[in-house]
């Protein structure tokens, strides 16, 4: 007679156990800050030299943020290039960049979080961003296809598509080039710059 509530309460364990172990859906991605997880971010461009040589570099350091409401501000720390080559950082840095001066450059973008709101874990989405570089003082705009991946509850990947290519004389930046050109007894140096990126966010 004792037995039909022990096989009910056994079932109603199993059944709160089960109910525990039940996958638990992350929130949404939007309502909060995002900043830029800068060890786990990648920041890099191709020179191309005497026509066809062409050589990748990257800057080792970038920071930023994506506030609530989607506005995105990314600073990229112009000291922090590596190129592969002392004295070729040193000149990218003093010629070039002018880093006493000018210490970073940033990316600007708006975009929009309802974009996000319902992607979950492990899944993908393609957006269209629109945004400005400004180097120098000077600004730019700039548009690029990006996937941006949940990876975690917590965290988001951003991978441009497709290079973008900034042109240095839209920066101003023509003088610094040719200096460079010379110094390293160069017959050109192109001044189309093919940028990449994969930025990891953290909420």
């Amino acid at each position: 007679m004792k037995l039909f509530p022990v096989i009910a309460s056994g079932a109603a364990i199993v059944s709160l156990a089960a109910c525990s172990t039940a996958p638990v859906e992350p929130r949404a991605l939007t309502n909060d800050v995002w900043t830029v997880d800068s060890d786990g971010s990648e920041l890099s461009y191709v020179t191309i030299k005497a026509g066809d040589i062409a050589e990748a570099n990257t800057f080792e350091t970038v920071t930023g943020s994506v506030s609530a409401d989607g506005a995105a501000s990314i600073e990229i720390d112009l000291a922090s290039v590596s190129t592969g080559v002392d004295i070729r950082d040193e000149r990218m840095r003093d010629v070039l960049f002018v880093v006493a001066d000018n210490p970073t450059a940033t990316v600007t973008a708006q975009i929009d979080p309802a974009a996000f709101e319902t992607l979950g874990l492990g899944a993908s989405t393609v957006q269209t961003l629109d945004g400005t570089v400004s180097i120098k003082g000077v600004e730019a705009p700039f548009q690029t296809e990006v996937t941006v991946t949940r990876a975690g509850a917590d965290r988001v990947l951003a991978v441009s598509n497709t290079p973008v290519i900034l042109d240095a004389g839209r920066f101003e930046l023509t003088d610094g080039l040719a200096q460079l050109q010379e110094l390293a007894g160069l017959p050109s140096i192109s001044p189309a710059v093919p940028v990449t990126f994969a930025l990891t966010f953290e909420r």
